[in-house]
């Protein structure tokens, strides 16, 4: 399989722990998203056969194109947890080695192995000698801002075998603040042969072409965007910004609802599983805003508007206020109400009845961190 075909010009849906859930891949996909990932698991919880991380592995019949991403900081368990994704139907690999958070670090993977880019590398060698798809390995700049290692090691790993490397464009030091470095992604098109994934910082359609064309990447990963706003894929894809009015985000995230009892089962285990996701999912939904080409686009050229502190939406409608609301308190009522609800009529119902009860609160736009290499 040649990737560098596979990936060209597509928008790619990162692997994001918790936020890559199935039922939030196939939202995706019915948005256009052409290649989706797992969250990231755990390879030696695969291999110990833990049902938790296995569901993990698990794919939609609608992704047609699926990546898992695995964590290992052996290359035994990574080789065995690779073979399993691919009983799973994952068309390609990926070895996390961006991974900020500690829970990972201190594990020795995740970012940890940028510092240890030799047994990176030997991961690399023993999953395309045994596996019969494609490994991919997704990068940060650096451990450190200080000290950027990501082109050094992408070619270490094009010299192993690595079939593409997607770099997150910050530091595990940085996290999710300061902008993300597309010039340096651009530095590493321009160092290896092998297809580049870029990723960081793309909230709109004219943000992800703009970076696609400057950096030459071969394709574009979005994390928080598709969180945010599921439908950046279509965006992408027909170069339009969709603007949906309250009641149609409200049937987007009632469809949601609608894969999650499809997923974990409309039954009452099944509504405490899906509500470890859905107010959560929340947290994102209501960072929305418009944002139209023609008031933003200039704009996006200085700043990312993921980075941007945005204004609430100014609205009459009660509806627009509550969908937009940043309380966790809130997005807890909002996931019972739409889980609750018979069908979409009635969730617009308890919507708008749940918009007169609540008090508004404008609050801003606020950088959020999700977790993903």
């Amino acid at each position: 399989m040649n990737l560098a075909e596979e990936f060209a010009g597509k928008t790619i849906l990162a692997p994001l722990t918790k936020g890559g859930n199935l039922p939030f891949r196939r939202l995706c996909v019915d948005f256009g998203a052409e290649i989706t990932m797992s969250e990231m698991a755990y390879a030696r919880q695969i291999v110990k056969r833990s049902r938790s991380e296995l569901a993990l592995l698990r794919k939609h019949a609608s992704e047609t194109f699926y990546g898992v991403q695995i964590a290992s900081g052996k290359v035994e368990d990574a080789v065995k947890a690779g073979a399993a994704a691919v009983e799973q139907g994952a068309a390609f690999v990926d070895i996390n080695a961006g991974c900020p958070i500690h829970d990972t670090v201190r594990r020795g993977m995740g970012a940890t192995l940028m510092r240890r880019p030799g047994a990176l590398a030997r991961m690399v060698e023993a999953m395309r000698a045994e596996l019969p798809v494609p490994v991919t390995v997704k990068l940060r700049t650096g451990w450190s801002e200080s000290k950027v290692t990501c082109i050094e090691i992408a070619q270490q790993l094009e010299e192993a075998g690595v079939s593409a490397v997607a770099l997150h464009g910050r530091s595990r030091e940085q996290r999710y603040s300061k902008s993300a470095d597309w010039g340096l992604i651009q530095q590493l098109v321009e160092s290896v042969s092998v297809p580049v994934v870029g990723n960081g910082d793309v909230l709109t359609w004219y943000e992800g072409e703009a970076r696609r064309e400057a950096s030459g990447c071969t394709a574009v990963m979005v994390g928080r965007g598709a969180l945010i706003k599921p439908w950046l894929f279509q965006e992408i894809r027909d170069r339009s910004t969709w603007m949906p009015t309250a009641r149609e985000r409200v049937d987007v995230y009632y469809r949601f609802v609608t894969y999650l009892k499809e997923h974990f089962y409309d039954d009452e285990r099944g509504r405490k599983r899906a509500m470890r996701f859905l107010p959560w999912h929340f947290g994102f939904f209501c960072r929305y805003r418009p944002l139209p080409e023609d008031a933003w686009a200039e704009r996006s050229k200085e700043h990312p508007l993921m980075q941007t502190r945005m204004p609430a939406i100014e609205s009459d409608d009660p509806l627009d206020l509550l969908l937009q609301d940043s309380r966790e308190d809130v997005h807890e009522r909002m996931a019972a109400a739409m889980w609750d609800a018979q069908d979409l009529a009635d969730a617009t119902v308890q919507f708008e009845r749940l918009a007169t009860e609540v008090p508004p609160h404008q609050g801003d736009y606020d950088d959020v961190a999700v977790s993903h290499g």
